[in-house]
């Protein structure tokens, strides 16, 4: 038996069917405790606890004791946990059940402290992770700089770096026709001599969206035909709107809220922009570069990770000089097409490394 263990069902439908699809055909009864009862394929049982996201509240008590009944009674083989309070819960849940021979893992998607993250995540996320350590069996990391990170401060022996979540290369398999192609543009109003450039992401201050507009605007002024697709919903999406039409941009910058057909809309772009401040490692990314995009990407981990400066794109720096830096990146690709067809490529090779068939053989290794 195994146990997965998250805040709510839409990260495990989101991210982990391939894993318990692969459970399931290795011969296991696969559960799923989250504080919700949206129904998962591939889930034998599915668990409703009183989890929730905020770590102050006295719900994820009554979540450890009603996970650790669970776990008592149905003497699983492996716990495996996933997202920040999902993994404190199952930790301190499956303590005594790691002397009866449970596996604890832990999936750290993204540690909350990291290089240059602010003071107050360190002194509330590390001492936690620290402390939680000594009751992990198996800890996997998804970035080079958090499995560094783990080794170094964490006394886990069995410590492993996973590529993601995988990227399903079956979804971007697809053959879009060059008049598909020109249809979408048409149903867009771009202009058919237009760079495109797309960035898809929750419209929020983390995902800072703001900086791409601002960019557009410089290109404009250059005179350079360049559109922005920003594909996704979120709170700030007044407050971008409000900034469109200040800068006279709406021919330039389209909000195309939610969609479900992004192998489209990465075929008909030229660069993918990633403006985040910070990622763990980012599906978005790996989309456009499967996709044979370049890539324009602020200085985050995620980024770091997936972006090497140069070769398959450019990384732009968190500092005074971001919005001049990356205008000037994408002015240099906007008007040299080889450059951009060389850093698709790297793109391209650089991202079989995190494909779902590759990540899968590795966990499989794990488990």
């Amino acid at each position: 038996k195994v146990l997965f263990v998250a805040t709510i069902t839409g990260h495990i439908n989101s991210f982990h069917l391939p894993y318990l699809k692969m459970f399931k055909e290795n011969g296991y009864e696969v559960h799923v405790a989250t504080n919700d009862d949206v129904p998962i394929q591939y889930c034998d049982v599915h668990h409703k606890i009183s989890i929730c996201r905020n770590p102050f509240k006295i719900d994820n008590l009554k979540a450890i004791k009603q996970l650790k009944k669970i776990i008592n009674k149905e003497k699983f083989d492996i716990v495996h946990c996933h997202t920040p309070m999902g993994s404190v819960v199952a930790r301190l849940a499956a303590k005594e059940a790691r002397k009866n021979g449970t596996r604890v893992i832990y999936t750290a998607h993204g540690y909350h402290f990291y290089k240059g993250a602010p003071l107050i995540n360190w002194l509330l996320y590390y001492p936690v992770e620290k402390w939680l350590a000594k009751y992990t069996d198996t800890q996997i990391t998804i970035t080079q700089e958090d499995y560094d990170l783990a080794k170094k401060k964490f006394k886990i022996k069995d410590s492993h770096l996973v590529h993601g979540v995988g990227l399903d290369e079956e979804k971007f398999n697809i053959f879009i026709s060059n008049e598909e192609k020109e249809n979408l543009k048409q149903e867009l109003k771009i202009d058919d001599k237009s760079v495109v450039c797309t960035y898809v992401a929750e419209l929020n201050k983390n995902k800072n969206q703001q900086l791409l507009i601002k960019t557009i605007k410089r290109l404009k002024d250059d005179n350079n035909n360049v559109t922005l697709l920003l594909v996704g919903k979120g709170k700030y999406e007044q407050k971008l709107l409000k900034l469109v039409k200040k800068l006279n941009l709406e021919e330039n910058v389209k909000l195309l809220g939610y969609r479900s057909e992004i192998v489209k809309i990465l075929s008909i772009t030229d660069i993918y922009l990633a403006s985040s401040l910070r990622e763990g490692l980012p599906v978005n990314v790996m989309e456009a570069m499967y996709m044979g995009l370049p890539i324009i990407a602020v200085d985050n981990r995620g980024h770091r990770e997936l972006v090497q400066h140069n070769e398959n794109g450019f990384i732009v720096e968190q500092n005074s000089a971001m919005e001049n830096n990356m205008s000037s990146y994408l002015n240099l690709l906007a008007n040299d097409k080889k450059l951009r067809d060389k850093f698709g490529k790297d793109s391209k090779e650089k991202v079989k490394e995190y494909t779902l068939k590759n990540v899968i053989e590795n966990m499989k290794k794990i488990h």
